[in-house]
């Protein structure tokens, strides 16, 4: 079954670590060999109560992250399937080289979360603004990175990182997202998911900014803009194929993510177009400046990742297709 876009893009009631609870419990169940590392944040993750139930599936780390890595990398070596769990801001810095060499290099079956990525960090902090994972694990061979954008594609990429041998970072907004997608959505890693088709500029979206893209999609057409949305949850392997036909069929590209716009998805995207289509590209996205303390919705207008500054990117890069 292909993705089935909800069509009222409403706050989803259920919490995306309440997903990652009560998916992962149903996979120890289907495969014992699945287990659970995490570094401090059983509450945060929300894994406490599992951790409780299921000991034999789930180890508390403490606060050292690189530790963590080395254990999971082990405990793959020894035939385990590890989804080690911690703030992206330290999943992607603090145990970059263990993840690198000893679960990467060594070409073990890993999966590692990063909560809270870019402004979602919201009153945790600067310290805590995970707003350059992607672009720090992004050149690592074998590697699939995923923004999943609601619990149902959560819910979906967890099992498919599950079933499916090799490397996987996903990024793990903590609380409830906005609903984009309907119950029993399949995806396919890899391909980018057409959320709205249009012919004079496509905006190419991941994780918490494609609803953000769909309200800017809703805003243009009152202008008589008629605006692509693609939700590219998958960073890495990008879906090159997408990214070509709408440079070719729309002519102008906006990319927004909640992430630097360095080395994430607006550059990945900018990488493609330069070698295989050129076309007039804009980026939305943290404009090179640490992250700051605050609720979501101020940071969203602080770093300009809202609605509105997609429609300002959209009409300024349309502008430039004209010239």
């Amino acid at each position: 079954m292909k993705p089935i876009v909800s069509s009222t893009h409403e706050t989803e009631t259920v919490e995306m670590r309440a997903v990652y609870a009560k998916t992962m419990t149903e996979l120890f169940a289907e495969n014992p060999k699945i287990i659970c590392l995490d570094a401090d944040l059983m509450y945060a993750s929300g894994m406490r109560d599992v951790w409780t139930k299921h000991p034999e599936n789930v180890i508390e780390c403490g606060v050292a992250e690189a530790n963590m890595v080395g254990v999971g990398a082990g405990l793959a070596k020894e035939g385990w399937v590890p989804f080690m769990h911690t703030f992206a801001a330290f999943s992607t810095r603090r145990a970059l080289d263990q993840f690198y060499m000893s679960c990467a290099y060594s070409g073990l079956n890993v999966k590692l979360l990063g909560s809270d990525p870019g402004i979602a960090s919201a009153l945790n902090g600067g310290t805590h603004s995970g707003i350059e994972d992607i672009a720090h694990v992004r050149p690592i061979p074998t590697l699939t990175i995923i923004d999943p954008t609601d619990s149902t594609m959560f819910e979906w990429v967890l099992r498919t990182a599950a079933e499916t041998e090799g490397l996987f970072y996903i990024r793990m907004f903590r609380t409830q997202a906005t609903k984009i997608y309907e119950e029993g959505s399949v995806f396919e890693l890899g391909k980018a998911v057409t959320l709205r088709d249009g012919k004079d500029v496509t905006i190419i979206s991941a994780g918490i900014e494609v609803a953000e893209a769909l309200q800017a999609a809703d805003l243009l057409e009152k202008d008589g803009v008629s605006a692509r949305v693609l939700d590219m949850f998958t960073i890495k392997p990008i879906d090159e194929d997408a990214i070509v036909s709408a440079a070719k069929e729309t002519g102008a590209i906006v990319t927004a993510e909640n992430h630097s716009i360095i080395g994430g998805l607006g550059g990945a995207v900018a990488e493609v177009l330069a070698e295989k289509y050129p076309a007039p590209l804009e980026r939305i996205g943290i404009r090179d400046v640490f992250g700051e303390v605050g609720p979501l919705p101020y940071l969203k207008k602080q770093f300009e990742l809202t609605a509105e500054d997609i429609v300002k990117k959209a009409k300024v890069v349309m502008a430039r297709k004209a010239n």
